[in-house]
């Protein structure tokens, strides 16, 4: 099996988080398990667990353009706070509604 682009990480990345409702997230891992032989077939892991960097890293990149948010204990956190355990959901869209400011 050949490995994925970068490209190919970040595409799945989003399109897991889009497919997800409103406000849910996804685990890093299941893109990289994307990217692997079925479950309990022998080697899998061997597969995805190397990929899991590379899925931070892509994830990163998606944050840095405002497509996804990552999320550390279910709060947004920034880049330079990205540790540990994860997750990642589609980015807000900006709310529409008008400003009652004023």
């Amino acid at each position: 099996m050949t490995s994925p682009s970068n490209a190919d990480l970040a595409a799945e990345i989003l399109r897991r988080t889009e497919a997800q409702e409103p406000g849910k997230s996804i685990c890093p891992s299941e893109v990289a398990r994307a990217f692997a032989p079925p479950a309990g077939t022998p080697g899998a892991e061997d597969v995805w667990r190397p990929l899991m960097p590379r899925v931070r890293k892509a994830a990163l990149g998606l944050q840095a353009e405002g497509r996804i948010e990552i999320l550390r204990k279910g709060k947004p956190v920034p880049a330079d706070q990205v540790r540990g355990v994860i997750r990642l959901r589609a980015a807000r869209e900006p709310s529409s509604e008008p400003s009652t400011e004023g």
